[in-house]
């Protein structure tokens, strides 16, 4: 039967939010959501964007610009997007040892974002409702937990 490990919000280490900094290309990123909307930025050569979510300090300030991104496109993104996620996160978790030691303690289980409001990357759905317990009831996709599963993963065979 199938073991999952639950997180949501910025106080999880698993979150896209968690404060932790971390160097990539002599670039310094302190969470890694500014790391995925730097890499969305960049995705769709919007430089200007991508300079301004570098000094953004906060993650809503970063998830916000990276609303604005020109050039924008949905099929591109949705076909590059779980790759930046899951380098940006390899980056984050091998440069925090205790991070690491968090994400490999999971191993055995699925991580899941259990997000009420989020679809894509989350499940839809809250830890208390009783649905989360099986990927059938899910509401979501929970894209951002796969990723952080397979990451483990990979890092645990290297």
């Amino acid at each position: 039967m199938e073991t999952f490990t639950y997180f949501y919000r910025s106080g999880s280490p698993f979150s896209q939010w968690y404060p932790c900094n971390f160097t990539v290309d002599e670039m310094s990123f302190n969470c890694a959501e500014q790391y995925m909307m730097y890499g969305k930025a960049l995705l769709f050569k919007d430089e200007g964007t991508a300079r301004q979510i570098l000094r953004a300090r906060t993650p809503r300030e970063q998830k916000e610009l990276g609303r604005k991104v020109s050039g924008f496109n949905d099929s591109e993104w949705n076909a590059h997007c779980r790759d930046i996620v899951y380098q940006g996160n390899r980056e984050k978790f091998l440069q925090n040892e205790e991070l690491l030691q968090l994400l490999l303690n999971t191993k055995g289980t699925t991580l899941v974002e259990a997000s009420p409001t989020d679809r894509i990357w989350g499940v839809g759905l809250a830890e208390n409702d009783h649905r989360i317990r099986s990927r059938s009831t899910w509401k979501g996709t929970n894209w951002l937990g796969e990723v952080l599963t397979q990451l483990r993963d990979d890092l645990l065979q290297e």
